[in-house]
């Protein structure tokens, strides 16, 4: 049986933590409640810099190349993509079925994450890059953020372990390495793996065209 000891003071928790989130809205509907048009105009206008900001983002991402699933000509080409692109997700792929499975969710990811760059490179023709990140099962995605491969999606492993895995599953895989955005019930707030970064800038320039 439980204490009653211990469940009045459960019971006084709950009711604690209550009126905490209660005080806290009644604050918030206060301060609008004081706001006056100035207040309202100020906050209007934010909110129009706001879309501003966003759509020039937007426009600059489709300039990039994002918004499309697109494949990358060289292994020179692929230092030039993740320089101008703060989020990239490259799919490291040969000719094979899994490759193919994998090519069919990028692609849809692709349009519906427009501020993520989204692309493939052939392996077998990438022998630097390919050795150089220890890319050795295919299909891998090399999730890059800032310049540098921040995680790695190796083969079906981490979506099932079978080729019918489906694209909202390799979706909450990338929101929870954040290299896309997403606002939906998955596990985007767990921990980041600790696993180390490997750079793959070719010089030491920070700057990035798609920095916030």
């Amino acid at each position: 049986m439980e204490n009653p000891k211990v469940q009045e003071i459960l019971e006084k928790q709950v009711l604690t933590v209550a009126k905490a989130f209660e005080d806290k809205i009644d604050e918030e509907i206060a301060v609008l409640d004081r706001l006056d048009l100035d207040d309202l105009e100020a906050l209007r206008e934010r909110r129009l810099q706001q879309m501003k900001k966003m759509a020039e983002k937007r426009s600059r991402w489709i300039a990039l190349g994002h918004g499309e699933y697109s494949e990358i000509g060289s292994e020179k080409d692929f230092f030039s993509v993740v320089k101008a692109s703060e989020r990239v997700v490259c799919h490291f792929y040969r000719e094979n079925w899994p490759c193919k499975v994998m090519d069919k969710h990028m692609s849809i990811l692709a349009k519906q994450h427009i501020e993520t760059r989204f692309v493939k490179l052939h392996a077998e023709k990438s022998p630097f890059l390919a050795e150089r990140l220890k890319i050795v099962v295919l299909p891998t995605l090399a999730l890059i953020k800032n310049a540098k491969v921040d995680d790695y999606v190796v083969g079906f492993d981490e979506l099932g372990g079978t080729d019918e895995f489906s694209t909202e599953e390799l979706e909450e895989r990338l929101a929870k390495a954040q290299v896309i955005f997403f606002e939906g019930e998955s596990s985007v707030n767990a921990s980041k793996s600790g696993k180390q970064t490997r750079s793959v800038r070719q010089s030491t320039d920070n700057d990035s065209s798609d920095s916030d």
